[in-house]
This record gives structure tokens, sequence and C-alpha cells, in this order.
């Protein structure tokens, strides 16, 4: 009885040594199939692997770096290409680079390729690999210094930025307006050429690639733009009296501004615009309003021509700046409306106040001197209109006699007692001038 005690007792022993030694391989078969293998420097790359079309295939990743970086190296010199765009071409030729064959990470990548799951899987991944193969390329910034820079001055001298089409103004054709149509730009698609680029460096062999372009077309179309601009204003003054001279002055003043193109937010000065107004620069003597006289100065008339202008300003709506009056009431516009300009302390400025551009017509006909400015539309049915009103007349104070104590005018005067008159007392004048908005005839 004791003995077959023993017996069951060392029976019971050994099973459950073996049932240990069953529930450890369990667990080691149950790691190896769900878990896979740790990646170690032995593990090989699967058959038929090929890196930058070197195989690979069985090899450890210290093995396969040591057969890439002389293979690569070695095939370093054979590097001809030659890209083409057009009529331009540039080598490049491995002889100008240098290899640093910076493929570790890329070489971990690979080897865990189809390591991770179940065995089931991974013999699943290592079938087809060796079956359909498995081709791994290395950007060849990673191998070769110096090749990206020299493709980067390469796309520079390709790319060019559209052109964008731009309206042109030209105020004495009976076409004022016409559109240029710019030119289309281009960009390298980058990702087409570094694939084509990788794949002659994988066959070894002299290549030429054309280098793949996107076209880029201007942006902006003119021609619905174009088709909106009319006339805003125009404006004349009467200047047939005028001596030769001033109706120079006037002509040559106005010329500064003809075809003149203002885009939105610019400001514009006449002074500026005019540019020194001498003889030099073909303006004439003429009759100027000086201390409330007139006497003869360089370039007399030129008022005329800021007049007609600022009024032209004015009945297109266009913002002004600044404007200055006479000291006397200019004939050719009613009062409140001149604009007299003085090289160093009277300007006419202005600015666009629109959202597009204005372009300005001026000229002269024998008689009368014009202003005409282009641009967006009014809203429809309104206008703008001038209206001068005269607040009262401010009476002279008599004769200012004057005693010539120089002797300038002693030979106008023939007997003792008598006076010389050099000008007639002149009244005042207050008044105001208004812009009148006008919509669909009533004033707004």
């Amino acid at each position: 009885m004791e003995k077959e005690k023993k017996k069951s007792k060392s029976k019971g022993s050994f099973i459950w040594l073996l049932s240990v030694c069953f529930i450890t391989v369990s667990l080691l078969l149950f790691c190896q199939f769900f878990y896979g293998d740790a990646i170690s420097d032995k593990t090989t790359f699967y058959q038929n692997t090929h890196i930058n079309g070197v195989d690979v295939s069985g090899l450890t990743k210290r093995e396969a770096e040591n057969v890439l970086s002389t293979t690569l190296a070695q095939n370093k010199e054979d590097i001809k290409i030659k890209l083409v765009n057009g009529e331009q071409e540039w080598n490049l030729d491995g002889n100008d680079f240098e290899f640093v064959g910076n493929f570790e990470n890329s070489l971990d990548k690979v080897i865990s390729y189809g390591r991770e799951g179940n065995i089931f899987n991974k013999k699943k991944i290592e079938n087809k690999i060796k079956q359909e193969g498995l081709e791994i390329t290395i950007p060849y910034q990673n191998l070769f210094a110096g090749i990206d820079s020299k493709i980067e001055n390469i796309i520079e001298e390709i790319e060019k930025s559209p052109q964008e089409a731009i309206i042109v103004f030209n105020p004495n054709s009976e076409n004022m307006f016409s559109i240029n149509k710019g030119s289309n730009g281009f960009i390298v698609d980058r990702d087409a050429l570094e694939k084509e680029i990788s794949a002659a460096l994988d066959s070894n062999k002299e290549s030429i690639i054309k280098i793949p372009l996107q076209e880029i077309l201007p942006s902006e179309n003119l021609e619905e733009l174009i088709n909106q601009i009319s006339l805003r204003s125009s404006f004349s003054t009467d200047y047939s009296k005028s001596t030769q001279n001033r109706k120079s002055n006037i002509k040559k003043a106005l010329a500064s501004f003809n075809g003149l193109i203002i885009e939105p937010g610019q400001v514009v000065s006449f002074n500026e615009q005019t540019g020194p107004r001498t003889s030099e620069n073909g303006y004439k003597n003429a009759n100027i309003i000086f201390a409330g006289s007139y006497v003869s100065g360089m370039a007399g008339g030129v008022c005329q021509a800021s007049t007609t202008l600022y009024n032209a300003l004015l009945l297109a709506d266009i913002e002004v700046l600044q404007a200055n009056h006479h000291s006397l009431p200019a004939s050719y516009v009613p009062l409140s409306f001149d604009a007299m300009v003085s090289e160093g302390y009277a300007d006419l400025i202005f600015k666009n106040n629109l959202e597009t551009p204005i372009y300005i017509k001026s000229y002269c006909t024998e008689d009368k001197a014009i202003v005409e400015i282009y641009g967006q539309p009014f809203e429809e049915g309104v206008t703008i209109k001038t209206r001068a009103e005269l607040i009262k007349v401010l009476p002279h104070s008599g004769d200012n006699i004057i005693r010539d104590n120089t002797g300038e005018y002693s030979n106008k005067v023939l007997y003792q007692g008598e006076y010389y008159r050099l000008k007639y007392p002149q009244e005042g004048y207050e008044s105001k001038g208004y812009l009148q908005y006008i919509k669909d005839g009533e004033v707004i």
C-alpha cells in the first residue's frame, strides 16, 4: 500500500513537471507567433530585396551598409545626367558631388518591414517579397552632398512668375484702352523631377531628363474691367484771349498729366508732376497774379491748367487733399473754384480714393483747355455738379497813395501835384462753392 502511494506521488510530480514545460514552451511560441522577432544585427533582409538597385538579400544590416557604400561610391563616378529645358542644358556629374552614404535610418525601416505581427503574417509577407521582390530607393539627397543645392540653382534659373495682364492707356488714340495680355509663368514639378533623377541614378546609365514644368496662368482677367471704364468727368476753361506764351504754358503743364494712370490710394502733386517750371523745361514768361496785381512772370497761365484739372477732379468725385485760391478772381472759372499753384508754397494735391485706377486725358484746342477723367462708373443715375454762391461784395477803401521815393515813376509825372495811377482799387468777394450730388434729377 505504501509502495503504491509513492508510485502515485511520483507519477503526479512527473505530470506536473511536464505541464510546466508545456506551458513554458507555449508561452515562448506565443511570444514568437504574436510578437515577432527582435531586430538585431543578426537579422537579415528578405530574399529578393534590392536597395537603389543593389541586391541585399540575406545580408545583415551591417553587411548591407558595406555593400551599399562600396557599390554606390563606385557608381558615383558614372553619374552622367543631363537636365534639359528647351535649349537650356545642365549637367549633373558624379565627380562634382561627395558621397556621404547617410542611409542608416532607411536600412532600419527596410529590415524591419514585415517583421511585425505573428508568424503567419510574417511568412505571408516573406513569401510575397520572394515572389514579387522589394525595391527600395534611398533619396539621392541622403547619398550625395551638393546635388540638391545644384538642382535648386537650376530650378531658380527656370522658374518664372506669370506676367500679369495690364490695361494700356493711350489717350491720343481712338481706342484709348487696350489690354497687354501678359505671359504665363512656370514652376518645376519637384516631385516628378526627383523621381526621374532617382530612377536615372538607379539605372547607373547616362541619362537625359526633360525637366517637368507646370504652367501658371495670369490670375487677373481684365476684359470685364476694361469694359466698365467710363468717362467720370470732363471740364474745360476758355483761354482764347490769352497770349501765345500763356497758351504755351497751359499746354505744357496739362501735357504732364495726359495719359497718367493713378492707382487706388496713390497721391499726386501737381508741382511734382509738372516739374520745375523754368525756361530750360520749356516754360515762357506771361502775366501772373502776384500780391493782388498782374505782373510778368515765368510760367504764367499754369494756374489755369491746375484749375481746369481741379474742377475735373471735383466732378469725378476724386479726393482733393490741398487746393489754394488766388488773391484775385480768375476770369476763366466761377468764384471759389480756382486752384492756384506756385512752386514752393502752393500746390494742388489729390488722391485716388476709388477701388480701381483712374485715367487722365488732358489736352488743348485753339480756344480751350480740357481735362477728362476716366474710371469706374458712378452709381446709376448719379451725377455731380458744382455751384458757386456769391455771399457778399467787400468794398474797397479807395485809393492808396504811395510816395515815389526812388523816382521810379518820375518820367510819368509832368506837372507838380499830378499823380500816376498804378492800378484802380478793387472790390473783394466772399463766396462759397458747393458740390451737388444729384440722383435721378434730385439733389441728394
